[in-house]
């Protein structure tokens, strides 16, 4: 990965700032984004995890989760360049818990797409995080993470189960891998270049009828 400090040495010139591209990573209690985004990021993440205590057992069900003993509070940051594009993906992870929900709209804030990792023990827990982003016309791609001894579904079969459009991208991962973190960053990068390239054009378009007709 490059070292962009080294941009200001005195023996070389000064190169172009690499693009900045906000990444949201989202999903239900427990999918894994924590995780997601310490495999995927360049630097050491920031985390925001704390540890889970029984004045958190009324609102943060570990239903599917049993073995889960931390909750992110916050948000989880990472970041990934592109190697070769100069463009930087800020990761950006989001609190899976309904009470934290007032953060959403201030995380989304300027974000190019998002990640919802899908979790097979639960899959309705990512619906919240669908839902938001379909009504904030962000672009999306699940990730459906398979944990050990989870039950395996196909792409096509969690898509249906989500009722999400074909156009959606939906891929298996590890959120443990980082070449497998990646592969789900760059499909998503894709789809939102074809979102952007697709409104660009509608906009473009002269209308059927000009100012004047009749």
């Amino acid at each position: 990965m490059p070292d962009y400090d080294s941009a200001s040495s005195p023996d070389r010139a000064p190169g172009p700032l690499p693009l900045p591209l906000k990444i949201l990573v989202a999903g239900g209690f427990g999918a894994g984004k924590t995780t997601f985004v310490g495999s995927a990021s360049e630097i050491p993440p920031l985390s925001t995890e704390e540890i889970l205590t029984d004045a958190s057992a009324v609102t943060d069900s570990l239903t599917g989760v049993e073995g889960k003993t931390t909750t992110t509070v916050a948000l989880d940051f990472g970041r990934i360049t592109l190697t070769g594009q100069n463009v930087v993906l800020m990761l950006f992870g989001m609190p899976g818990q309904q009470r934290f929900d007032f953060l959403w709209d201030e995380l989304s804030s300027g974000a190019m797409g998002a990640v919802i990792l899908a979790d097979t023990r639960q899959l309705t827990s990512c619906f919240p995080a669908v839902d938001y982003f379909e009504k904030q016309h962000l672009p999306l791609a699940v990730a459906v993470n398979h944990f050990d001894h989870s039950w395996c579904y196909s792409p096509e079969e969690v898509r249906d189960a989500l009722g999400l459009s074909p156009a959606v991208p939906v891929v298996l991962c590890d959120a443990r891998r980082t070449d497998s973190a990646e592969e789900v960053l760059l499909t998503l990068a894709e789809h939102a270049l074809d979102h952007a390239t697709v409104r660009i054009t509608r906009t473009a378009r002269p209308s059927p009828h000009p100012a004047g007709a009749s």
